[in-house]
């Protein structure tokens, strides 16, 4: 039996590579032993606490930390057998960038639920809505800003040259700017949207033909979602490049229709009639309590009253009002015996007589 395990295969004798094999497999059951423990006893007892904070750190903590034991069971059991010096050094440099991509992705899940669990709530209860919009932004940058440092952590710990191939990205800096100019020109299309400030998150917007409500802003796009549900990305840049018509901002929604009663309605009816929608904008809850209602003009077939009323500022008013102002008065004006127009002709024919 011991005649077996001592069988070399690349270099190394079958017990070496049963004991490097036992390694990395008590380090998978001890990193499922630590799940366990931390989603069985510690997490609950992290529940009994006041604090959110301690719950919040061993949730995100979790993954991170058991992805390191494997990592580090994996590189002890490599260095364990007898490799090549070329293969060793490959194998540190493969650990080091993915332990500092660990950490990375650790910090960045502490950083990020912190800010969501502490900052987001005291964001939302400022007056302004700068912060509203920028908060979003502010998770993204420190995101990107981690990676790209765990990104020159990790390259610096391998064993390259980050000075130089900093220096060597200079060189094709205007390669880079030309085939970056779109992105280049999303960014300070973002940046002038917050500056400005021609919308903001919840408010509905037209551009470019697209009607929606806009939930998300970032950098480089803002989405919106259309009156239909659909979702739509646009570029920031061109909102620095189209007009935009921002619904929300408008005080009140004016609405003019014209009613037009036929010719054999009389004076008075059509006193009655103006009464009548006045006293309909007057009870509805979505309007203004201002209207304008007079008799218009003489139409070719009809007596027409022009009726302007205005809806208020409010989500989905924009189509309650118009539905229930029509309703309204079509019952009303039926009731109080008011005939629509339709259009009519009267042909008039002269008789000719024969001598």
């Amino acid at each position: 039996m011991s005649e077996f395990f001592e069988k070399t295969f690349y270099g190394n004798t079958i017990a070496e590579w049963s004991i490097a094999f036992l390694i990395i497999l008590g380090t998978f059951i001890l990193a499922k032993a630590i799940y366990w423990l931390s989603g069985n006893i510690i997490k609950k007892i992290t529940k009994k606490t006041k604090s959110k904070l301690d719950d919040l750190i061993i949730d995100k903590i979790e993954e991170p930390v058991i992805l390191a034991l494997v990592l580090g069971g994996i590189w002890y059991a490599v260095s364990y057998l007898n490799v090549s010096e070329g293969f060793a050094h490959f194998a540190d440099k493969a650990f080091y960038v993915a332990f500092t991509f660990d950490v990375s992705w650790l910090v960045v899940r502490l950083v990020d639920s912190i800010l969501v669990e502490y900052l987001s709530p005291l964001v939302k209860k400022t007056k302004g809505s700068l912060d509203d919009q920028l908060m979003p932004i502010v998770r993204k940058s420190l995101k990107a800003l981690i990676w790209a440092m765990a990104i020159v952590i990790g390259l610096n710990n391998a064993g390259y040259d980050v000075g130089a191939l900093l220096a060597g990205l200079g060189l094709g800096g205007l390669a880079f700017a030309m085939a970056a100019k779109d992105s280049v020109a999303n960014l300070f299309g973002g940046v002038t949207v917050f500056m400005d400030k021609p919308f903001k998150i919840g408010d509905r917007i037209v551009i470019d033909g697209y009607d929606g409500t806009v939930f998300d802003m970032g950098l480089r796009s803002t989405k919106l979602r259309t009156l239909a549900g659909r979702t739509v990305t646009i570029p920031n840049k061109n909102f620095t490049e189209k007009y935009i018509e921002n619904i929300s901002s408008e005080p009140s929604r004016k609405m003019n229709i014209t009613l037009g009663l036929n010719y054999e309605t009389t004076p008075d009816d059509i006193k009655k009639g103006t009464e009548i929608l006045k006293m309909i904008n007057e009870k509805c809850e979505y309007t203004q309590n201002n209207c304008v209602v007079y008799f218009q003009s003489f139409g070719d077939f009809s007596l027409n009253i022009s009726f302007t009323y205005y809806i208020l500022s409010k989500p989905d008013y924009w189509f309650l009002a118009p539905n229930e102002i029509n309703l309204q008065i079509l019952q009303k004006f039926n009731q109080a015996g008011l005939d629509f127009a339709f259009p009519t002709q009267t042909i008039l024919t002269q008789e000719i007589q024969s001598n």
